[in-house]
């Protein structure tokens, strides 16, 4: 869910410039949300948390008109109701969503078979060789809207640029409902009055690394002096981040995948309701999967969790990655992101750390290198492991963990498949 609660929206008007573009990415508005307005009407205009009634739960996603309160995804249902007290409670209906999601991306594929699904409710198109079937980019912009609107019955906003960074920070700021094209020529006014947060990939520590030291906006990154840029961000991601800043983006739309999974899984002895045991197990599970991940030369695109209850009830979440990863330390932090997804608070009987739509390592440049020291740890730690043995080098935080309340009794490991 976007942070945005549509009160900053900015579209083109019609028949806008839409020269030197052809990369769309196209963002459902409030995905869960408008499934269950479609599904249910009389929601419709009501401030809606998508989530458990538990005040422990977490906001999966939120209404345009619970958003204007400050509700955001991720944030206790606790806090999201004393924001907005007076919001209803819809529980997910994960199946449904998958459908229709299924139901848009067949219509990217009607139009352009170069689409990228980067989650449930959004995906990049490379509508550049369609121009005799549907027209230019922004026509088929306005053609994707129509058909998302009137064969599925909810709305879609849309960005169109020259590069795929651009064209999903258009699309943001033009949510909800609307389409905003930013021409090749003019990518560069557009992108130097945005601020560094604004730009996709670059998190909240990177962005307060930047702002620290005065750099606010996108122009600010651009006219920084390189080593100013590397004392903040490292040397490398600051030749990324400035390419980024003059609208350099050589990323293509990527439509095939290695179809394979890397994952491992653990089965505890005694089921486990300790919340801060299980995180600190996704990020141990998430080492192991990065550490094969390495050796296959493989890059994950999507981080996914398995968490299965008492009761034998099982539970999956999923994030489709900005930049593709081999390293643990990330893999762990969106897993145990992923965990506060999951509503239930019951205890667990299994939990497990997959890595999905994997590539090559070595492809294009990253959009943000947040991993380099991360990476250069991992890599001293893989040289140590083939050295030592596996079983010898640790995290300090997991030593011990093999007896006790948590102790695995069937470790399960899934590779390749």
């Amino acid at each position: 869910m976007g942070r945005g609660d549509g009160s900053g929206r900015i579209v083109s008007p019609p028949g806008a410039d839409d020269s030197d573009t052809g990369i769309l990415h196209v963002d459902m508005d409030a995905f869960y949300a408008a499934v269950e307005v479609l599904d249910d009407p009389s929601l419709r205009g009501l401030p809606l948390i998508i989530g458990a009634p538990d005040g422990r739960s977490v906001v999966s996603s939120a209404s345009y008109e619970a958003r204007r309160f400050g509700v955001r995804a991720a944030m206790p249902v606790g806090q999201a109701l004393r924001l907005c007290p007076h919001a209803k409670i819809v529980p997910p209906n994960f199946p449904r969503y998958q459908e229709i999601s299924a139901t848009v991306m067949e219509i990217f594929e009607s139009i352009t078979p170069l689409v990228e699904p980067l989650s449930i409710d959004e995906a990049f198109l490379d509508v550049r060789g369609v121009r005799r079937l549907w027209g230019s980019p922004g026509e088929v912009a306005q053609l994707i809207r129509r058909r998302v609107q009137g064969e599925v019955g909810i709305t879609c906003s849309v960005g169109v640029a020259s590069t795929k960074h651009v064209a999903k920070m258009a699309s943001t700021l033009s949510k909800p409902d609307g389409l905003l094209i930013i021409p090749g020529a003019a990518t560069q006014r557009f992108l130097d009055t945005r601020p560094v947060r604004a730009m996709w990939g670059v998190g909240p520590k990177a962005a307060e690394a930047l702002e620290s030291r005065g750099i606010r906006t996108i122009a600010d990154v651009r006219m920084t002096a390189p080593d100013v840029l590397e004392r903040a961000v490292g040397a490398a991601s600051a030749v990324r981040l400035q390419a980024l800043a003059r609208g350099e983006d050589a990323r293509a739309v990527e439509t095939t995948r290695v179809e394979k999974s890397i994952g491992h899984e653990e089965t505890f002895d005694h089921d486990v309701d300790d919340r801060e045991f299980l995180r600190s197990e996704l990020l141990r599970l998430a080492d192991r999967v990065a550490t094969r991940l390495r050796r296959a030369g493989w890059e994950a695109g999507a981080v996914a969790i398995k968490v299965r209850f008492a009761d034998f009830t099982t539970v999956t979440r999923s994030q489709t990655l900005s930049e593709p990863t081999s390293v643990g330390q990330r893999m762990g932090e969106i897993a145990q992101g992923l965990l506060e997804h999951v509503d239930r608070r019951d205890p667990v009987r299994l939990i497990g750390v997959r890595a999905e739509r994997l590539r090559e390592s070595g492809g294009v440049s990253a959009l943000w290198d947040n991993d380099a020291e991360w990476r250069r740890i991992e890599g001293a730690l893989d040289d140590a492991r083939a050295r030592f043995g596996a079983r010898m080098i640790t995290r300090a935080r997991h030593v011990g963990t093999g007896e006790g309340r948590g102790a695995p009794q069937h470790p399960r490991a899934h590779g390749l498949d």
